[in-house]
């Protein structure tokens, strides 16, 4: 026992410490022997309400698990008899500490659950993608078709509109399920943060002061400008939000810093260089079980109208995608801090690349296109026609390849969904490539998780893109790849 790392004590049937071991007396600050157990080992004014020193009197061994007041720590407890010639029995507890345990448990419970709803977000994605992709077509078109006069104009418009905040929505959840992927370059966080923040100051009423530390020496960053806009925005909104009614103080902060192997928050962390993001205020604050949801998609503890429960979530699935952490801290009362770690990159050298705007443009191609979907087809190959393209479609791939089988050379470009029954968009890619090795195939999906565009041009696949798809989008990226071909 003098030599056990774990706290060990004895007490007597009158609860009386007969014996501290040194890890015992360490974890207390004093040899306490004498002492009543619960005073000393607990910090309790009388006997612990989970004592059950009868157990022992009846010569039994037994283990609990809780947490001590003495010094909020979770244990594992192992409790023994110890038999005296005079008939009398002590109890020997042995302290396991299990507080780190714990802690790596409810980190690991957390991925679990998060992976999982995950999974589940991206299929409800897909889905609903489908959905969408034919509502924005057919609007896109009506709102060609009708003069500038009707009265159905305004309604389409709408309608229109509606379907594109939708996908919207789709994107922010494959954003949190980490599907949906995004352009990443060297770039410096500072610019954007400051951007950010006096947005957020035009909107906010002054009785919520902002105060920021942007260190000028934190290195660049690999990411999307658009998402850690996003971050800042959600972060700082939520912010807002918590001291709305009483007013208070917004604080962002940005730094340099370094974690070594014992400082990573998440397992997948890689010990380095990170720039730590903080946004702070001094709003309600929250207690642990709201602290343990918040990154829950449509968990939202605002009012109706103030949020969808889907920011933070975003949040998490950004962060999580560039290998970084977010961490939060709260007590009712005393504000909230959040804390974003991403990994920084010394080299600030990545050259900027300019998009210029490009006119819908059609074509008199041919097209073979392919979509297990009845609806999303033939509004697919109706906007096709309107652009110009000669279409034939098939809604199966294996109808659609033994289509392709018997005239190669009747095809200028093969446009392909990913899901599909019997054989995926993929499989039908690599076997149209060796019918003809110089066919270009463009692949439309509504998920992800198995293809990228890395994988598509690895296989051959000339083009990719995420459904919904609006017109202008689908235009450009067809002359795009018949162009280059």
């Amino acid at each position: 026992m003098e030599a056990m790392e774990d706290p060990v004590s004895i007490c007597s049937p009158d609860y009386r410490i007969e014996y501290m071991n040194p890890a015992m007396i360490k974890r207390t600050g004093r040899d306490a022997t004498g002492e009543p157990c619960f005073k000393a080992l607990h910090d309790l004014d009388e006997k612990c309400p989970w004592c059950q020193y009868y157990k022992i009197q009846n010569g039994e061994h037994f283990t609990k698990e809780f947490i001590s007041p003495k010094d909020n720590r979770s244990y594992i407890f192992s409790y023994s008899p110890i038999f005296h010639e005079d008939g009398s029995i002590s109890n020997l507890t042995v302290f396991r500490d299990t507080t780190d345990l714990k802690k790596m448990e409810t980190q690991l419970q957390q991925a679990q659950k998060m992976e999982a709803i995950g999974t589940l977000a991206g299929g409800i994605a897909h889905d609903f993608n489908n959905i969408l992709f034919p509502i924005l077509g057919y609007a896109d078109m009506l709102i060609e078709d009708v003069p500038e006069d009707s009265p159905f104009l305004k309604g389409l418009n709408g309608i229109y509109t509606s379907a594109l905040r939708a996908s919207e929505l789709v994107k922010q959840i494959l954003t949190f399920s980490r599907q949906e992927g995004s352009e990443l370059t060297l770039m410096k966080t500072q610019p954007i943060i400051k951007e950010a923040l006096k947005l957020i100051r035009s909107t906010i009423p002054a009785t919520i002061k902002i105060k920021h530390y942007i260190r000028a020496d934190c290195n660049a960053i690999k990411a999307d400008p658009t998402q850690i806009h996003q971050i800042v925005m959600n972060l700082a909104t939520n912010a807002y939000h918590a001291m709305e009614k009483t007013g208070g103080e917004l604080k962002v902060s940005l730094k340099e810093i370094e974690l070594g192997e014992y400082d990573v928050i998440t397992p997948d962390m890689i010990p380095g260089a990170y720039a730590c993001l903080t946004i702070a205020d001094t709003g309600k604050g929250m207690n642990k079980n709201l602290t343990e949801k918040i990154f829950d998609p449509f968990f939202t503890t605002k009012e109706i109208g103030k949020g969808t429960g889907m920011g933070l979530s975003v949040v998490h699935g950004i962060v999580m995608s560039m290998n970084g952490a977010i961490q939060v801290y709260s007590e009712p009362g005393k504000g909230t801090q959040f804390h974003v770690y991403l990994p920084v990159e010394k080299n600030l050298s990545e050259k900027q690349v300019t998009h210029s705007k490009i006119e819908i443009q059609g074509g008199t191609e041919r097209i073979l296109l392919v979509d297990d979907e009845e609806e999303i087809i033939a509004m697919e190959k109706q906007i096709l026609e309107r652009l110009g393209y000669q279409v034939t479609s098939r809604t199966g791939s294996v109808e659609a390849l033994e289509t392709f089988w018997a005239d190669p050379d009747k095809f200028d470009l093969v446009i392909t969904d990913m899901a599909m029954p019997n054989m995926p968009g993929d499989k039908l890619a690599t076997g149209l490539i060796e019918i003809r090795s110089d066919i270009p195939i463009l692949v439309c999906t509504g998920f992800s998780e198995t293809m990228s565009e890395e994988k598509a041009a690895s296989l051959g696949i000339k083009g990719f893109l995420m459904k919904p798809i609006v017109k202008k989008d689908l235009a450009r990226k067809i002359r795009e790849v018949l162009d280059e071909n």
